[in-house]
């Protein structure tokens, strides 16, 4: 298991109460991601729900406007419109692997919000987000989808309501104690509570 350690950088820095949850999904981690099992349900999940693999599109105006060979990735072809459905079902999939029932997490432009609520439900995980204020005001879309798919969209509302507040908001929730059994922390690309 690594200690997310990189020459002296790095670490893994959140409150006391989540230190043992986190020690038990990165324990969890390191007994089931690499094993076949694991690995072949991800798979499947990724195609069957996700919609992998996704085209490349020959972009012919482009090419010919900057005298280039342009291809262009479809990510926004998968499920939920972005490549976050990538990391969270992973994610998902750990922590019910784990024994836990519920995912926290935060989102600013709410995509990571949106497929951390879609595979929630798909795995029938209680799932909790944390927004800022401003950006559950500038993507209504989204919290409406996260709220339609069954997650609780918490608006957080101190310092300047965005990203920093939003991760800190998720990382205090008062309600989780050292016997937490059911948390798992399905964290955004901006912070990582541990280098898998």
């Amino acid at each position: 298991m690594s200690d997310g350690e990189f020459e002296g950088y790095g670490g893994r820095h959140v409150p006391e109460p989540l230190e043992e949850p986190l020690d038990q999904l990165a324990a969890a981690y390191d007994e089931v991601a690499a094993t076949e099992a694991f690995q072949s349900e991800f798979r499947d999940l990724l195609e069957s729900f996700a919609g992998r693999p996704t085209p490349l599109y020959y972009a012919a105006n482009l090419s010919d406007r900057y005298d280039a060979e342009i291809y262009l990735k479809r990510e926004d072809l998968l499920h939920g419109g972005a490549h976050k459905i990538n990391n969270c079902l992973g994610q998902a999939l750990l922590a019910k692997r784990a024994g836990r029932d519920r995912l926290i997490t935060e989102t600013g432009a709410g995509q990571h919000g949106v497929a951390t609520a879609m595979v929630g439900a798909l795995l029938g995980l209680e799932t909790e987000i944390y927004m800022g204020k401003k950006d559950v005001q500038r993507q209504e879309m989204n919290v409406f989808r996260m709220r339609l798919m069954g997650a609780d969209v918490n608006e957080v509302t101190r310092g300047v309501r965005k990203t920093p507040e939003e991760s800190s908001a998720a990382h205090q929730k008062p309600e989780v104690s050292e016997d937490d059994e059911g948390l798992a922390d399905a964290v955004d690309a901006v912070v990582r509570t541990r280098a898998f």
